[in-house]
Formats: C-alpha cells, sequence, structure tokens
C-alpha cells in the first residue's frame, strides 16, 4: 500500500501521516526529512543558498525515488505539485491525499514558525492566499481523495480518512485497529 499527502504548508501532512501510517502498521516517510538527510543541512538554508530551482530538482528526484520504493504513508512537500513529474508519479504510483486547509488557517497554525522558507516575508498571509490560488487546482489534479482539515484533531482527520479509504475499498477495515484517542 502506497498513500502520499499533499497540500500547503502547514496543513498537517507529517502529523496525519505519521498517526496514519501508525494506524496501518506502514511505514512513514517525509520528503523534507528525506531531502534534508541527503543535503545535510535544513531546507531552509540550501534554499537561501542555492535557491528554489535547484532545490525542486532535488525535491523531484526524491519524489520519484520514493514513488518507486516506498510502501507505506509519504508525506509531501507543499511545493511538490509544482512540477508535473511529481504529479504524474504521485497520482500514477500512490493513493492521494489532499489535506486542505484554508489560507486564514493556515495563518493560524503557522503565525510563529520560522522554518518554512516561504513564508519567511513582511505579510505571510497574503502569501499563504497567492500559495493557495497558485497550488489548490494542482493539488486537485494530483489527489484521489479531499480530506477538508479545518480545526478536527490529528486523530479526526487520520479517522476521516481511514473512513475513506474504507469506503473506497483500498485499506480493509478488519485490517485497521480502532483509534486510541488521547487523553484530553
Amino acid at each position: 500500500m502506497r498513500l502520499a499527502l499533499v497540500g500547503l504548508p502547514g496543513s498537517g501532512k507529517s502529523s496525519v501521516g505519521r498517526l496514519l501510517a501508525r494506524r496501518l502498521d506502514v511505514g512513514f516517510l517525509d520528503t523534507d526529512s528525506v531531502i534534508e538527510k541527503r543535503l545535510g543541512e535544513p531546507i531552509r538554508s540550501f534554499f537561501d543558498r542555492a535557491g528554489e530551482a535547484r532545490f525542486r530538482e532535488i525535491e523531484q528526484a526524491v519524489v520519484a525515488e520514493l514513488c518507486a520504493d516506498h510502501d507505506g504513508v509519504l508525506a509531501t512537500g507543499g511545493g511538490a505539485v509544482l512540477r508535473e513529474a511529481n504529479r504524474r508519479a504521485l497520482h500514477d504510483s500512490a493513493t492521494v491525499i489532499y489535506l486542505r486547509s484554508s489560507p486564514d488557517e493556515l495563518q493560524r497554525r503557522l503565525r510563529h514558525d520560522t522554518q518554512r522558507p516561504l513564508l519567511q516575508v513582511k505579510d505571510p498571509r497574503a502569501k499563504l492566499q497567492e500559495l493557495y490560488r497558485e497550488r489548490d487546482p494542482l493539488y486537485r489534479e494530483t489527489a484521489h481523495f479531499v480530506i477538508e482539515t479545518g480545526r478536527p484533531t490529528v486523530h479526526t482527520l487520520v479517522g476521516m480518512i481511514l473512513m475513506q479509504l474504507e469506503l473506497a475499498g483500498i485499506v480493509d477495515p478488519a485490517r485497521v485497529p480502532s483509534p486510541v484517542e488521547p487523553p484530553r
């Protein structure tokens, strides 16, 4: 089984992906973590030093490799869908889930973030709106399912995803253990 999560920065791809992989008892990889390990430095510093175009080349190679070799859950970087080759590789080799978040919701979640290179600007809200306008159609083109993130917990989002996958016959309900909600 190969699942891939796409969405804007801060939409929950890594958090949801980790829990989803745990619930399905499969591996989890985050493309950004794989890239940072290969680069030997944070994406932000590489981005500043080498530029976005060079970063996207490396990202494309990693996405292609993971789409061919990784079984389990894959969380992609927010801009992975910018390249047609990535959209095609993801859509053709995995069940892709778009974690859709509004720019306002993302700004609320990311207001203190200092690690995402594209959001280190004077007006992060305007940047998120621009990214949403540009990328939403690409996420939709790539995805098999769209999940509205809104304000549910990570556990609730994973439950919603599992329900969609079960209804589509992608996941056997007997194979997925019941969720254990964290204490409140």
